[in-house]
């Protein structure tokens, strides 16, 4: 049986407590509401309601996932709107 090793794991962690985290968005669910990754240690933020960052956990995954799709759907509509009364 191999054993793991866990300074790869270390380091990454290290070096953000001593610099700080180095977020970068990982994607746009609205256009106020974004998911954030660290490229060092790769701790996920996302938004949350009052626009602060929180961790990115299970509930606000499936929270972002239905504001996404609602925010398509009320673009789509209105680029028909728009696509629609611009012919008229």
């Amino acid at each position: 049986m191999e054993k793991t090793n866990s300074k790869p794991a270390f380091i990454p962690k290290m070096y953000c407590s001593l610099f700080g985290h180095d977020f970068q968005v990982t994607r746009k669910v609205t256009w106020h509401v974004k998911e954030y990754t660290c490229s060092h240690c790769k701790k996920q933020l996302t938004t949350n309601s009052n626009g602060n960052l929180t961790e990115l956990t299970p509930k606000f995954k499936e929270i972002n996932a239905i504001l996404e799709r609602i925010h398509n759907k009320r673009m789509i509509r209105s680029q028909r709107k728009a696509i629609t009364s611009s012919i008229c």
